[in-house]
């Protein structure tokens, strides 16, 4: 196997799957733990594949599907604990493996399953009887890990074996050599330094304060791997040389009592298969598939609770482990287990000695000469790791740099309450800026990112079928969906989209329905402009192109045009489209009806691109700020779109008397377009409850006189405030964002993505 190793590229070895598993405690407004039951708004915990419970009701066990990169999977974890951390009301989530403080004889509620997981719950009676409910409490990172099929083929090709056989055994090889050499990832990943007041007695009985409520042995990096932590009660050692080896093992263990199952095993590292997780039948009927990494503590300093340059590092030295030899030493789980458990309990202190195959060796010093074996490894096979590298030898050099240490630190100074809970209020604070987007996909429009993100929610499997085209599937159980930027779906019929698309067509069939629209006509030539000139000049008019959206093309005049104006306006439209439309302007302000399904889903005032002035600064200067909001991006993939200035703000501007480097007055406002549209730099402001429902049935009226199920319809309207009714309808758009509704400038923000599903999937 070695000389094909040697043989492969580079990017075949590094080639993988991956998927991450975090745990965490709902923890109330005040750090305590969360009794409450498991959020209604995450759906069911027994059928959601991403969103689930642990142990306990109060503990959050997040589960990312498997990705070809590390990068794709820890983008996921992070779209889920935003997800997460939205939908827990005024509760936060513990950002700590170690529990928050807990209740003295109080109620700990175990997760409950109802009637179909009775056998689940008994299990979790079994642990509380035996373990204790705070150290079930102990939450962790779980990093799941299988190499490529393609490499596994290269591998096993010219191998006289089984191939089932041949995977199992390189498996087995890579998790002995993980649990020889688990101690480096605990020194490297501890972040448990220390224990809350009101953990186990008999554990904070051996330690001294660090602070009023925080308790540790001073050398400390990862109780949570340590004694103290999530652990048998005696070490358990089964047979790994094979897989029959060790699934005998575990039944023996089993049989005489010591757990009660395969997942009470509470190994560093499992053996897992993809048709039936830890069972152990199915792993001998089925073999390994992947393994998973256990001994992982969160890190507090990171939102997710793992750092993406961490699970590299960590990747790598999966690779080495597997394709480096193995010692011989006969008692090398025992010998595992003490270095684990002294680098656990005093990793922290200058004079902390392993063992390594029977003989004593510093801690420093076995730390750097695996390093260096692991850096060599990573330069000979040109494997491109060399970026994590200078962390971690920080790390191994100075131990003050270690996630512990650091940790400590803060916690002797501020305790390990109080840091915990503004932590945790601080990654709320994250995730609720990054409420409109999913991590991972910036280059897909904001609006087919809040769909995904809705659905994932849900717990639906979104697939990416053409990034470029915003093309997604979206699968419940059998049920799928295909759309395209979020608003193109199956509901809506061609001939519909094609009514929308042509703007001549859509004004005949709303006129045909009596609903009120401008009145135009169609221009193709400047001859066309000439010979209509006499019944538009001396009114209020509008140009622009006949098939386009995003107000692309469009010139308003207010108080009318001169023919040089008007044929200006006609020549730059003519740009977009061949056909030019040349309509009465409708008296009033816009506003953007949303209708999904049978309903008016969302109303907005879109406000055209303006600054506000300070008095020193030009324009040009205002704009920039303005452009400075987080909100504001480019290409539809932030809430709000930054403000350009053009040829046309320049025009607008003229006709102001004004240049973008003029210098308004002080709250002075300037507008710099006549069009409203989000997508030229406006501002949107939710108007769903103060516009009259009179209106509503008007927009649904529009919609569906041209049978469309999801469709924007684009209203005038005068005053919302008179009694008579007025109105007129300029436009109908087929594809209409929804991200203005669901995060506007001002207002109400509005769950669209969720009403997208509930159309989709008759939720």
């Amino acid at each position: 196997m070695q000389k094909q190793f040697n043989q492969l590229p580079h990017h075949l070895i590094t080639s993988g799957k991956f998927a991450i598993e975090r745990e965490m405690l709902r923890v109330t407004s005040e750090g305590t733990l969360a009794v409450t039951k498991h959020p209604k708004a995450l759906g069911h915990k027994a059928t959601h594949p991403y969103i689930t419970t642990d142990f306990s009701e109060s503990q959050i066990e997040l589960v990312t599907p498997t990705f070809p990169t590390i990068e794709a999977a820890h983008h996921f974890l992070e779209t889920l604990y935003d997800i997460t951390a939205l939908n827990i009301g005024d509760e936060r989530l513990w950002p700590q493996s170690m529990p928050c403080a807990l209740p003295e004889g109080g109620t700990i509620p175990l997760a409950d399953f109802g009637v179909s997981g009775l056998e689940a719950s008994r299990y979790r009676e079994h642990l509380l009887q035996k373990y204790g409910a705070k150290k079930q409490l102990i939450s962790g990172i779980h990093f799941n890990f299988s190499f490529s099929d393609e490499m596994l083929s290269a591998l096993y090709e010219g191998s006289p074996e089984q191939y089932r056989h041949f995977k199992d055994h390189l498996y087995l090889k890579l998790v002995r050599q993980y649990l020889r050499m688990r101690w480096l990832i605990v020194y490297l990943l501890g972040a448990t330094p220390a224990v809350h007041a009101s953990y186990e007695e008999r554990c904070v009985s051996q330690m001294q304060a660090l602070h009023v409520d925080t308790f540790s042995n001073k050398q400390a990096l990862s109780y949570r791997n340590s004694d103290c932590g999530y652990t048998n009660v005696e070490p358990l050692y089964p047979n790994y040389a094979t897989l029959s080896s060790y699934i005998d093992d575990v039944r023996w263990f089993i049989a005489k009592g010591e757990i009660a199952n395969p997942n009470e095993l509470y190994s560093p590292i499992r053996l897992k298969t993809s048709k039936g997780g830890n069972d152990l039948n199915q792993l001998e009927a089925h073999g390994i598939d992947y393994i998973e990494i256990r001994n992982i503590d969160l890190n507090p300093f990171e939102k997710t609770g793992i750092a993406r340059s961490d699970l590299r590092f960590l990747h790598l030295f999966l690779l080495y482990l597997t394709f480096t030899e193995e010692t011989s030493h006969v008692d090398w789980q025992a010998e595992a287990y003490n270095n684990q458990q002294r680098v656990a309990k005093e990793g922290m202190s200058p004079a902390s000695i392993l063992t390594r195959d029977g003989y004593a060796i510093p801690l420093h010093t076995y730390a750097t000469e695996l390093l260096d074996a692991i850096d060599s490894f990573n330069s000979h096979y040109d494997l491109g790791f060399e970026d994590v590298f200078p962390a971690i030898r920080e790390k191994i050099d100075h131990v003050d740099r270690t996630y512990a240490s650091r940790l400590k630190t803060i916690m002797i100074e501020t305790g390990y309450h109080a840091w915990s809970l503004a932590q945790a209020e601080h990654f709320y604070e994250d995730a609720y800026a990054n409420r409109f987007r999913i991590h991972g996909y910036a280059d897909l429009e904001l609006s087919t990112q809040i769909l995904m993100k809705s659905a994932i929610k849900r717990g639906y499997r979104v697939d990416v079928i053409d990034r470029s085209d915003q093309f997604i599937r979206i699968r419940n159980g059998k049920h799928e969906e295909y759309v395209k930027q979020a608003t193109k779906t199956s509901k809506d019929n061609y001939v519909s989209v094609l009514m929308m698309e042509n703007k001549t067509v859509t004004k005949f069939v709303l006129a045909e329905n009596g609903i009120r629209v401008p009145e135009g006509v169609e221009l193709q030539e400047e001859s066309d402009l000439s010979q209509a000139w006499h019944s538009f000049s001396k009114q209020p008019i509008v140009l622009k192109p006949k098939s386009t959206n995003f107000g692309v093309g469009i010139h308003i005049f207010k108080d009318g045009a001169t023919y040089e104006e008007a044929l200006s306006a006609f020549q730059y439209a003519k740009t977009f489209d061949d056909v030019v439309l040349l309509e009465t302007f409708l008296p009033g302000k816009e506003y953007r009806f949303l209708f999904i399904g049978d309903d008016v889903a969302g109303i907005l005032h879109r406000v055209p691109a303006n600054v506000t002035g300070d008095g020193t600064s030009s324009i040009r200067q205002l704009v920039a700020t303005k452009n400075e909001d987080p909100l504001r991006g480019k290409g539809y993939k932030t809430p709000l779109e930054k403000i350009e200035i053009d040829e046309v703000v320049i025009s607008f501007l003229r006709a102001q008397g004004k240049t973008p480097d003029s210098i308004p007055a002080l709250d002075e406002r300037v507008f710099l377009r006549e069009n409203s549209n989000i997508s030229t730099g406006g501002d949107s402001i939710d108007y769903t409850d103060q516009i009259s429902d009179i209106y509503k049935r008007i927009a649904v009226d529009a919609a569906k006189s041209v049978g469309a199920t999801i469709c924007g319809v684009d209203m005038m309207i005068p005053s919302l405030d008179d009694a008579q009714i007025e109105y007129g309808i300029i436009e109908l758009n087929f594809n209409p964002a929804i991200h203005i509704h669901a995060f506007p400038y001002e207002g109400k923000e509005r769950p669209i993505g969720e009403m997208l599903l509930d159309l989709l999937f008759k939720y």
